[in-house]
């Protein structure tokens, strides 16, 4: 039922010493949940380092880095110095015709550090609204080439790229999580999933079956999007690299644009800058977002040729068509080059090694689990997919009862820790998720 014309006064009540876990539960809507849901969240009072706090005094080693974006951990003395810094200045300030140091050094770094062709950067508020710049600059593209026509993307089964309407369309239709909207959605075209094994020899039905897409259907496809080695949110899968060389190829042979996106993998968790360098390929199109800050405020950037910019703007609107609100935010920018420079300044590649000798180390156990399905571990990624639907509430109350914290999805229990994690903190958490998934 809707409610018109009438004011109601409601009292205003703050705490910040507490969290209202029943007013939560009636009223705050979190991420894929129920608005009835039957267990209340955990109440965070804190976080530094490796460790979350809760208010009930209960540390845990965070294993998610906040969905894969706090690679520095919690307050990081550099970021929050940055961030006192930049609000001397300005928080905020319009990105249309005005433009700021933060965001020119920002980019200069992300040009920098990426592959020479990628010469231009966009920057957005989140993950999916970068996908949807690059959707929105492959199909522009192709109007700037007077081949309208080309205007389908084309991916492969197993992907997720995000959860707004552009990028839901390539996520994979099954698994995916977003089913329920395929009705409405523009059609993608979905090849098989790489088959998955880092270190697995190419499958030559494979690559047959996508070359053979790329023979009858190139005339309509405007791009290609993928991401580089690591699929994550439609499966954890790891897959061989040549894959992405195989694509490449492919792309250039029929002249689709590809899009690699890089929010999850990028910034080091792979082991590489960016995953694609796995395969030293460059994309026509990258996504960058997550770790861009170190966790501390959603920022995104979408990095383009200067072919592909330059060819956008060809087309009848002779502009990129979109920008944000708060695109090019002070503050995020300002985060995000003291990010990047902590990043750079560490032993971040010995740092993840050492972690993916840890993860193998220590998930190695669960293997023996009659529960267990397969563990993986590639960088400071350490998946354990179980035979069967993972009960969530209860793994992760087991886990928390261990002195961590994860969130497993369908049939997977996985970590993506900071990189500052130390050995023992390693150690126990990944004791606790062994423990916690069943006897071996």
């Amino acid at each position: 039922m809707l409610t018109t014309g009438l004011f109601m006064s409601k009292s205003l009540h703050q705490d910040n010493k507490l969290v209202d876990t029943n007013f939560d539960r009636n009223h705050v809507w979190h991420p894929y949940s129920s608005a009835n849901p039957i267990n209340d969240n955990y109440a965070v009072k804190s976080a530094a380092g490796c460790e979350i706090e809760l208010t009930n005094g209960k540390r845990l080693i965070d294993g998610m880095a906040s969905w894969w974006s706090a690679i520095h951990g919690y307050q990081v003395k550099e970021i929050n110095q940055a961030i006192r810094n930049q609000i001397e200045s300005m928080s905020h300030v319009m990105f249309g015709g005005l433009t700021h140091q933060p965001a020119t050094e920002l980019c200069r770094k992300l040009i920098e550090l990426t592959s020479q062709p990628l010469q231009r950067v966009f920057l957005s508020d989140s993950g999916s609204v970068s996908v949807e710049v690059a959707m929105k600059m492959a199909l522009q593209y192709w109007h700037g080439n007077r081949k309208p026509q080309k205007s389908r993307f084309i991916t492969v089964r197993n992907g997720y790229h995000g959860d707004t309407f552009g990028a839901m369309s390539v996520c994979d239709p099954v698994n995916g999580m977003h089913s329920l909207f395929r009705d409405v959605l523009p059609q993608a075209m979905f090849l098989p999933a790489p088959p998955a094994g880092f270190d697995m020899p190419l499958d030559n039905s494979w690559q047959h079956e996508v070359a053979q897409a790329f023979e009858l259907h190139s005339d309509s496809l405007a791009a290609f999007i993928i991401e580089p080695v690591v699929q994550g949110a439609g499966g954890m899968r790891f897959y061989n690299p040549e894959y992405l060389t195989f694509i490449r190829q492919l792309c250039d042979e029929h002249e689709v644009l590809l899009i690699a996106d890089e929010i999850a993998t990028g910034f080091g968790r792979t082991g590489k800058l960016f995953a694609v360098e796995h395969a030293m390929i460059c994309p026509d199109i990258m996504c960058l977002g997550k770790a861009l800050t170190g966790g501390t405020l959603s920022l995104a950037a979408t990095l383009c040729t200067d072919d592909v910019a330059e060819t956008v703007c060809q087309s009848a609107a002779g502009v990129f068509m979109h920008g944000p609100t708060f695109m090019g935010n002070p503050l995020a920018c300002a985060i995000a080059n003291a990010s990047i420079d902590l990043l750079l300044a560490s032993p971040w590649q010995q740092r993840v090694k050492h972690i993916e000798q840890g993860l193998k180390r220590g998930l190695a156990p669960c293997a023996k689990s009659d529960q267990v399905a397969d563990v993986r571990v590639l960088g400071a990624i350490g998946v354990i997919e179980m035979k069967q639907a993972i009960d969530v509430a209860a793994l992760q109350s087991r886990v928390i009862a261990n002195g961590a914290w994860i969130r497993p999805f369908g049939k997977l229990a996985y970590v993506m820790p900071p990189f500052i994690i130390n050995e023992q903190q390693l150690n126990s958490l990944t004791k606790a998720i062994c423990q916690a998934v069943g006897p071996v």
